[in-house]
């Protein structure tokens, strides 16, 4: 059973939400929330699995409640599904780099609804990783290059490890890049999900941020 907590300040939105993880089997809504704050208070008391998070609120908005959620989260942190009705979105962006693992448009039906909150919930990428890197790269590109004040320190990962993360970065898949270095997907698997420890990151999508902000790999590049 996947527990999801739904995040959004316009009620129709999040009373369709509700209704529909209500009446879909193998789904609990483990709560409701208007806002960001009310967001982080549920998120600790009730421990979801998944977090449909509204990123354009009042207040406290999605990305700083998602920041707060993941900070405060004591062992396996929720993962976070941003809502949103515009894709290549800098609120998107913003969010991605806080350690949301995905978003997903408004308008998009049940099916591919549910197909999400269960996808994200297994631990799977919510779309091909050239999707992320051709929203990072967008920003990017808009905001210059930002080795003015590298978020991470990536000295403290292994060579192999920067490998598998610039090849992440730019958008290769776990079988794509088991094929360029010739080791197998459980090992590709193994290094990413080492640098995540090491850098303290909670999702694929904020690796991919973290490397072109810290100059790993630059747009185009």
């Amino acid at each position: 059973m996947t527990r999801v907590l739904v995040v959004d300040d316009q009620f129709l939105i999040r009373a369709g939400l509700v209704g529909l993880l209500d009446a879909a089997p193998g789904f609990e809504v483990a709560g409701e929330a208007a806002d960001g704050a009310e967001a982080v208070r549920l998120a600790a008391l009730t421990r979801p699995d998944v977090i449909l998070m509204d990123v354009r609120m009042p207040g406290v908005n999605g990305i700083e409640a998602t920041e707060l959620i993941l900070a405060q989260a004591p062992d396996r942190p929720p993962r976070v599904l941003i809502l949103t009705t515009f894709d290549f979105d800098e609120y998107v962006y913003a969010a991605l780099r806080a350690g949301a693992c995905g978003f997903l448009l408004k308008d998009s039906g049940p099916e591919r609804l549910l197909a999400a909150v269960a996808a994200v919930d297994g631990g799977d990428s919510l779309f091909a990783p050239s999707v992320t890197r051709r929203l990072v790269e967008a920003f990017a590109r808009q905001h210059g290059s930002a080795h003015v004040c590298p978020p991470r320190d990536l000295g403290i990962l292994t060579s192999r490890e920067v490998e598998v993360l610039k090849l992440t970065a730019r958008g290769l898949s776990n079988p794509e890049i088991a094929d360029r270095l010739f080791i197998s997907q459980a090992t590709v698997k193994t290094h990413l999900n080492r640098t995540m420890t090491k850098l303290d990151l909670a999702s694929r999508a904020q690796a991919v941020v973290i490397a072109y902000e810290s100059g790993l790999v630059t747009p185009g590049g």
